[in-house]
């Protein structure tokens, strides 16, 4: 069945993350984005750009109430403490790996206190580590595909309450690509939120992660 013109402008809509955020604040000039839409669409021909700014302004609508919702993220997010960590390193492994070294390597890390993250992927594993213990990986001689250094580690320290609120990852993953800033690595445990990203990038991550 042939989708409408309110289905077709809401998809493109959500489709593109920019626009919506811009929708979302009412920073956008309907008539434009009317023309626009139906350009890219190819659907000039078939409706009219008031059909498709009516369906937009009805979005725009709904996407309103996400608002209040996202002040109630950054009310969570300005209770986290931040934990900052550079000179990190990123090894992607080969998925055929000695546990016994992994599990060494491991524990003279920890016991130096140190960044020790292993995450297993459908092809490989990606081990995430301070470089200076990138001499402990090539001691156990770890069949390495790829190393990425110069890195940061930012680790969100949030309370409990994160569990049961959608959207907070969501959110913050948006303000990164906003803000131009690349996630090389990303993972979560219960309240600490990790991202992993280029070592020059840290101080424009601090500025749009203040809440």
């Amino acid at each position: 069945m042939e989708k409408t013109t309110t289905e077709l402008t809401t998809e493109y809509i959500k489709g593109h993350p920019y626009i919506k955020s811009c929708l979302k604040k009412g920073l956008i000039n309907y008539s434009s984005l009317a023309r626009l839409i139906a350009k890219d669409l190819d659907i000039e021909k078939k409706t009219s750009k008031e059909a498709i700014l009516i369906a937009a302004r009805r979005l725009q609508e709904k996407l309103k109430k996400e608002i209040s919702y996202e002040e109630k993220i950054r009310s969570l997010l300005a209770k986290s403490e931040i934990e900052i960590k550079n000179k990190i390193v990123v090894f992607i492994l080969e998925k055929a790996l000695n546990f016994d070294h992994i599990d060494e390597l491991q524990k003279q890390i920890r016991s130096d206190y140190g960044v020790f993250y292993l995450l297993e992927g459908s092809a490989n594993y990606t081990l995430i580590t301070q470089e200076k213990y990138s001499g402990l990986v090539g001691k156990y001689r770890l069949k390495i595909i790829k190393t990425t250094k110069n890195l940061a580690l930012i680790n969100f320290k949030s309370q409990k309450e994160i569990e049961q609120m959608f959207g907070v990852v969501s959110y913050l993953t948006a303000l990164f690509a906003e803000n131009g800033v690349n996630i090389i690595e990303f993972l979560s445990c219960w309240t600490d939120t990790l991202f992993v990203i280029a070592a020059e990038d840290v101080n424009n991550a601090l500025g749009f992660l203040k809440f």
